[in-house]
């Protein structure tokens, strides 16, 4: 059941504020903390509610734990970046993303979890972790913007580099853009670069797939010469103007309840904008075919267009852009669970003792503090 709350709502689109019984709070754990570990720091979260446990992502390893805090297993062996995480309850299996630049390789990585039950696991000795490249986001990032013949690499400083990708970060399962029913399609973001001295990169792109057909792709990954067996396009292409963001989305996320996604992000650093770090935009807000404020169209002229999504109607408002969202940190771990509860997760420690702290929260829909930490004690 809901507790519901009044609320005077600035618009018909604002998310409603409601608290979770607290039954649904005691079987969650309300704070977690994932291990000290010789990796890179938290990249993401994804939380197996109905088995439960929760899965970390230090880039380099995943670590594996039950509700009650007790590490079930880890999954190490890779050299690329392994970022955000969702859980796909309909299969059983966890969803990252794998960057390997240096190869112009973009990947998914499909992790059959139900298998991860010890410390250790290497991946590239079981049929554990699988691999499905994205063309789509290679082509973007490889792109010669300056036709001078080259690729200029993994840096921010150059004008290559189609909307700024610098790869890919987020990954959440959820319905097709403009509505909030039917399949359910993996969602991934782009990484951009946070280059000011451009404006052809104040979008975060997000990608939509139907992993229906994914097991004809899902390849064991070979490093020293990296497969391309992949979709050959997405379901679909979007752009949300949040304003330039350092890496683009770290953490996107899906809430069945509020019927949003939910973009965290590393702050901006261009003055013209906000540079909140958290944005939304509600499931059933139809994409409209629009300019990309700042992208050249083909050969210089115009705007290019693309399928645009407006941001969610509530929040802190830029007065000068009309931009929306919330100074909320969700750039290291974002999962909601249901019921209006979400966990975001804190980073700390340093080289060889990278840490994650869980905080259990729930929304309050309000725009100075949108989260709060969930007591189990919430009245009407």
């Amino acid at each position: 059941m809901y507790l519901t709350l009044p609320l005077l709502l600035a618009s018909a689109n604002v998310a409603p504020v409601q608290l979770a019984s607290p039954a649904a709070i005691s079987g969650l754990p309300r704070y977690q903390n994932g291990g000290t570990w010789d990796s890179g720091h938290v990249q993401g979260i994804a939380v197996d509610v109905q088995g439960g446990y929760i899965y970390y992502s230090f880039t380099n390893l995943i670590a594996k734990y039950d509700f009650s805090g007790k590490l079930v297993g880890t999954l190490v062996g890779w050299t690329g970046h392994l970022g955000d995480l969702d859980f796909n309850a309909a299969n059983g299996k966890l969803y990252g993303s794998l960057e390997y630049k240096k190869d112009k390789a973009f990947y998914i990585a499909v992790i059959d979890v139900r298998r991860l039950d010890r410390i250790g696991i290497e991946a590239s000795k079981t049929g554990i972790f699988r691999t499905v490249y994205l063309p789509e986001v290679a082509r973007d990032y490889s792109a010669d913007l300056d036709g001078d013949g080259k690729f200029d690499g993994d840096i921010a400083a150059t004008p290559d580099h189609r909307y700024g990708c610098s790869g890919i970060d987020g990954v959440a399962f959820g319905p097709a853009f403009g509505r909030s029913d039917g399949k359910r399609y993996l969602t991934v973001a782009y990484g951009i670069y946070g280059n000011t001295g451009r404006a052809d990169n104040d979008h975060q792109v997000l990608l939509q797939y139907d992993i229906a057909d994914w097991d004809r792709y899902a390849s064991p990954l070979t490093e020293v010469a990296p497969h391309r067996h992949g979709p050959a396009m997405a379901h679909g292409k979007y752009f949300v103007r949040t304003g330039n963001t350092q890496y683009g989305v770290q953490n996107l996320s899906y809430d069945e309840m509020l019927q949003r996604w939910f973009l965290g992000v590393y702050r901006g650093k261009k003055p013209s904008f906000p540079n909140y770090l958290l944005y939304a935009v509600d499931a059933r807000e139809k994409p409209v075919r629009a300019d990309l404020v700042g992208v050249p169209g083909s050969g210089g002229k115009g705007r290019e267009q693309g399928m645009l999504l407006r941001l969610a109607q509530d929040g802190l408002k830029d007065p000068a852009t009309s931009i929306r969202g919330w100074n909320q940190k969700a750039d290291v771990g974002s999962q909601p669970v249901g019921q209006g509860l979400f966990y975001f997760s804190v980073n700390s420690g340093g080289k060889g003792q990278q840490s994650a702290d869980l905080t259990l929260m729930r929304w309050t829909g309000d725009a100075q503090r949108p989260f709060v930490p969930a007591t189990g004690e919430e009245r009407q």
